[in-house]
């Protein structure tokens, strides 16, 4: 085995963020996204091994990295906890097709890829870049069947990568000895990386809520567990390049997802031709530090950019302020107590503990 990536000797080319429906969007392709998901892993085991030394900076937070597509946005949309969410996560990438060509057409002005950053298809090229190194995975979601299967499909696949742990929670709220037990398991398992394949917008929640308890990334994967275990047909790739994706995958499951497609797309595009209308903005403009979402007060617009070299992220506008802290959670589901209540937006966080319930969705 061999160490992993360090986040010195691995730089990252710089991706532009734009936003989608109020949403940071990282434009990057499928390749630069896998080696930026190992960058940030890679730093966190660096961090974790600091502090062992005692030699590291206390309090680390974690990365979360969520895969938006149209229907995540769609929630965010009218949901502000899950908006107030994905506006400070570490990493949002355009999972779904009509995501990137949006993307495009709100941000003329950039140059964008146009095809999708595919959660499996991430999934796979995090584990081929990883398995000849100390990244440790952990799996976390759906059920046991489904996730032994795909533990053997992974160890077929990636013999060298390094699973240390799985689990698959209870379709039931948790309580919180629960959710705290299930934070010292991933610890325990020195895990770098946990796939949380749980469902939108539970996922998005809950890896959030891990990276506020640990030094991990949480990478928020979907129906990836299932499509990579063979439990769940994936739509054919025209399909899938076509934007045609959500077509397949209502004609297999018509009675669980048509609410989902059929109000989704509807708020989608009505979402993006309401940014469309304003200039290419929806909110206000960021500043991100770390890969993390800032507030700032400066109106954004087609012209403005966020590029992301390494460690330090701004949006190409002088006089834009970079210093606020990033948006509060309250407190989490493991029980951390809220920072400041200098946020971006408030949330529900902020007047309970919110019970985690697992959700069908994928």
């Amino acid at each position: 085995m061999t160490a992993p990536p360090s986040s010195r000797a691995t730089p990252l080319k710089a991706a532009p963020v734009v936003e989608c429906l109020g949403v940071p969007i990282t434009a990057h392709t499928r390749d630069s996204a896998a080696r930026h998901v190992v960058h940030l892993a890679g730093r966190m085991r660096e961090a974790r091994q600091g502090l062992a030394e005692g030699t590291g900076r206390t309090g680390r937070r974690g990365s979360d990295v969520h895969l938006s597509n149209a229907y995540t946005l769609a929630v965010a949309d009218r949901d502000p906890e899950l908006r107030a969410i994905l506006r400070s996560a570490s990493l949002n990438l355009p999972d779904g097709q009509s995501v990137a060509w949006a993307s495009q057409l709100l941000h003329r002005d950039d140059t964008l890829p146009g095809t999708r950053v595919y959660g499996p298809d991430l999934f796979l090229d995090v584990f081929a870049l990883s398995q000849h190194t100390d990244l440790r995975h952990y799996l976390l979601g759906s059920t046991p069947d489904v996730l032994g299967a795909l533990h053997r499909e992974l160890r077929r696949r990636f013999p060298q990568a390094r699973i240390t742990g799985t689990c698959s929670p209870p379709f039931r709220p948790l309580t919180t000895q629960e959710l705290r037990q299930q934070a010292k398991d991933i610890r325990a398992a020195e895990a770098d990386i946990v796939w949380v394949g749980l469902g939108t917008p539970k996922q998005d929640r809950w890896a959030a809520d891990l990276c506020a308890e640990l030094p991990v990334v949480a990478v928020a994967v979907g129906a990836a567990f299932d499509f990579i275990a063979g439990t769940k047909r994936q739509a054919p790739l025209w399909m899938q390049h076509n934007g045609l994706e959500w077509l397949f995958r209502l004609g297999c499951e018509p009675r669980r997802l048509w609410r989902r497609y059929v109000f989704g797309n509807a708020r989608f595009l009505w979402g993006v031709t309401r940014q469309a209308a304003v200039g290419g903005s929806t909110a206000n403009p960021r500043a991100v530090r770390g890969t993390r979402l800032l507030a700032a007060k400066r109106p954004t617009g087609p012209g403005v950019r966020v590029s992301q070299p390494h460690d330090l992220v701004q949006v190409a506008a002088p006089g834009v302020p970079s210093d606020r802290p990033r948006c509060s959670r309250g407190v989490s589901a493991f029980g951390r107590q809220p920072p400041p209540p200098d946020v971006i937006s408030q949330s529900p966080h902020q007047e309970r503990q919110r019970p985690l319930r697992p959700s069908q969705e994928a």
